[in-house]
């Protein structure tokens, strides 16, 4: 700015300085509008001297209004995260799964697993003692804070120094509760902020008796116990309430180190610490010197528990099922399966009995409603607790036929229409028959029974991979799919137990069959209605079932023949890496894979053989039918002596030796005692000694016989792909 002087004739009239308009009002840059501020004029020295504007201290973003805004709306927030994160329901929910028990459909209990946890305490309804032994040893002063413990921290922390690493926490109550119920156990300085935030919570919201009755019904006390009431069940066989003061000690002591100090493993490291418990209610001023001189030692009185098996290829399947019906309840649950008993134990003995080598096995069997009533995921769940029925995805091989075929029943085919068996190439890919035989054109029925390859990817084509995969959709498979030309021939991985529930859609007339472990619950209206199965229609579900008994009846499944009426469907992988038969017969739908865990080829193993016959051999028990024999070939008479010594006269008087008369005629050699002449027996081949027991067995059941048509007759395929 120019601070010359001025000249006085050009100095500002009163009213007129700069900012004013003509006759001294303000003028638009008044100083009325900026302050009331304008420079002063000096008329003895002609200098002006301007005014500087005066400093704000803050500015005009950082005012007061907005820091306690902004303080507020960080509050809100906070407020809102430790609602969303932590609620207090959650502090009384139980922090570890609770027991379950899986019961068989008989009520036999076959497995249990989970945490010993009981129902929450009260302390307001406990003795006095057992609130202030856990006080004594964990939070002296938790009746005096509010949520944190300074004096506690510092001492701890003075503590730790001079112990030169960490010997002493200074945690409370109230922030163990909020480590334990909604934190993990993360030694980083965000969660120590986040339990110490909300330790304020808990304490803002609820009372004392509140935090510690949530505190003592949660913590672990060793021996897979959680929770008071479970503890003092556990280790005392007594409730809370009737705790004494030096159980109550004991208890309060395995809070240190509750795995290394349970009683049960280690009596006299428990039975010390409760010693020190005791001197820090005395020191507290909970009891008197002479209280603490009265206590012993606490006596165990181990409550045992019935010994059973954590898991099972079964128990393993159903238990995820069984914790989602049992709910966040504390108590421990028993849950009522669908596994047969019977059923269970002929399926093992079907596998133990089968000649496997060092081949692995499964087997899983159903109701076609989906009720799983038996299951084996391998030779030895010790071994191996991998469930192969559930978990493996192999190649189905030829036992995917079933959707092509369904694609072509639902394109208008039948069983009885043509299809060419001669050798196919699709995209430069030509498959070939296991046999290396072609048989022209075959019906439906016939190229099904004998598994051919090329007659199931011609169809494949005619009717479009894409109403493959969705015929196999349809029937609950669920794994992925490669839309490419093997796909009929069972190259994409699945699940034994895909497959098993897609056979029993067909058994059931009703699709998509989902498998479970546990009893179907009362459906909703509209569950009904929103999720309801479909039919295959009459014609169509006829259709398939001719398909499938012809498997057995003439094809590759006669192995798994019973006397009753069998459908199902062999399935064997290239260079015989996987092995299977799916069937059902009566109530049961049975899938059986036999393989190797390497997935290295199987030697002479085909579906139709080895896992045909653990099928009938499970199945026979299982519905209580037994295995088809061929009847026997009708011997030819025996021919007379005479006729084969034509002049020979071979009536030759009978001779007595002791009590038997034995004598020769045109029939042959007779004996009979020698008191009876007349009474002849035969000793020559009994003409319908081998045909009896076959009808003495066929009068025990009432299912005729399935007669085979001499239409579909085609030679027996030892290895089907």
């Amino acid at each position: 700015m120019d601070l010359t002087p001025l000249d006085p004739d050009d100095a500002p009239r009163p009213g007129s300085g700069p900012g004013t308009g003509w006759h001294g009002s303000p003028g638009p840059h008044s100083g009325a509008q900026s302050g009331g501020q304008h420079p002063s004029y000096d008329p003895t020295t002609h200098v002006l001297t301007p005014i500087l504007p005066r400093r704000r201290r803050w500015p005009r973003w950082l005012g007061w209004r907005r820091i306690v805004g902004g303080g507020f709306l960080l509050f809100l927030v906070m407020i809102a995260w430790l609602a969303i994160t932590a609620p207090l329901s959650k502090s009384l929910r139980p922090i570890a799964p609770p027991s379950v028990t899986l019961l068989s459909a008989g009520g036999r209990a076959i497995a249990r697993r989970g945490a010993v946890i009981d129902k929450p305490v009260d302390v307001t309804k406990l003795p006095d003692h057992v609130g202030e032994a856990f006080m004594a040893i964990e939070d002296r002063r938790f009746r005096s804070h509010l949520g944190i413990d300074p004096q506690g921290i510092a001492r701890a922390a003075w503590a730790n120094v001079r112990a030169g690493g960490v010997r002493e926490g200074g945690s409370t109550i109230t922030q163990q509760l909020a480590k334990v119920a909604f934190l993990d156990s993360d030694r980083t300085a965000g969660r120590k902020l986040r339990e110490v935030m909300i330790a304020f919570w808990l304490e803002a919201w609820l009372t004392k008796d509140d935090i510690l009755s949530r505190y003592l019904s949660n913590v672990y006390f060793g021996d897979n116990v959680y929770g008071l009431r479970a503890a003092a069940r556990h280790y005392f066989d007594k409730r809370p309430e009737q705790l004494n003061i030096g159980e109550s000690a004991m208890l309060a002591g395995l809070m240190k180190a509750p795995s290394r100090l349970a009683p049960t493993s280690n009596l006299a490291g428990a039975r010390a610490r409760q010693k020190l418990v005791v001197a820090a209610m005395e020191d507290a001023k909970f009891i008197d010197a002479a209280t603490a001189a009265r206590v012993r030692p606490a006596r165990l009185h181990v409550r045992t528990v019935g010994s059973l098996p954590t898991g099972t290829y079964f128990a393993d399947w159903a238990m995820p099922q069984a914790r989602d019906r049992a709910g966040t309840l504390y108590a421990e649950q028993s849950v009522a399966t669908t596994l047969d008993d019977r059923m269970q134990q002929a399926a093992v003995r079907a596998v133990n009995r089968a000649a496997l080598g060092g081949a692995q096995v499964a087997l899983v069997a159903m109701r076609p409603n989906g009720e799983v009533v038996a299951m084996i995921g391998g030779r030895d769940y010790k071994g191996s607790s991998f469930n192969r029925a559930t978990q493996a995805r192999r190649q189905p091989g030829s036992t995917f036929k079933l959707f092509v075929y369904l694609a072509a029943l639902r394109a208008g085919m039948s069983p009885s229409d043509m299809v060419s068996d001669r050798p196919i190439t699709v995209e430069g890919w030509s498959p070939a028959n296991s046999d290396r035989k072609y048989r022209g054109d075959i019906t439906l029925r016939q190229a099904f029974a004998v598994s051919s390859n090329v007659a199931a990817v011609r169809l494949q084509e005619q009717v479009g991979r894409d109403k493959v995969i969705r015929a196999a959709r349809d029937l609950g498979v669920t794994s992925p799919m490669r839309s490419d030309p093997s796909l009929a021939l069972g190259t994409s991985g699945m699940t034994l137990l895909e497959l098993t529930s897609a056979f029993a859609a067909v058994a059931d007339d009703a699709y998509p069959v989902k498998p479970h472990g546990l009893p179907a619950e009362e459906r909703s209206w509209f569950d009904k209605v929103w999720d309801r199965q479909s039919s295959f229609g009459r014609a169509r579900h006829d259709a398939l079932l001719d398909l499938l008994s012809a498997t057995v009846n003439q094809g590759t499944g006669r192995n798994a023949a019973l006397r009753t009426q069998v459908f199902g469907k062999t399935g064997t992988t290239q260079n015989n890496r996987d092995a299977i038969f799916i069937g059902f017969a009566g109530d049961i739908v049975t899938g059986v894979w036999v393989g190797n865990d390497d997935n290295t080829p199987l030697k002479g193993v085909a579906g139709g053989g080895l896992p045909a016959r653990i099928w009938r051999d499970f199945m026979a028990s299982a519905i209580g039918s037994a295995p088809r024999v061929p009847a026997a070939a009708k011997r030819p008479a025996a021919p007379r002596l005479d006729e084969v010594l034509p002049g020979l006269d071979v009536d030759i008087p009978p001779i007595t030796v002791g009590d038997v008369t034995i004598g020769v005629d045109r029939d042959g050699l007779t004996v009979a005692p020698s008191g009876d002449p007349d009474a002849r027996r035969d000793v020559g081949p009994d003409r319908n000694r081998d045909r009896e027991p076959l009808e003495r067995e066929d009068r025990r059941f009432d299912t005729p016989l399935p007669r085979d048509d001499p239409e579909d007759a085609e030679p027996f395929l030892r290895d089907e792909r």
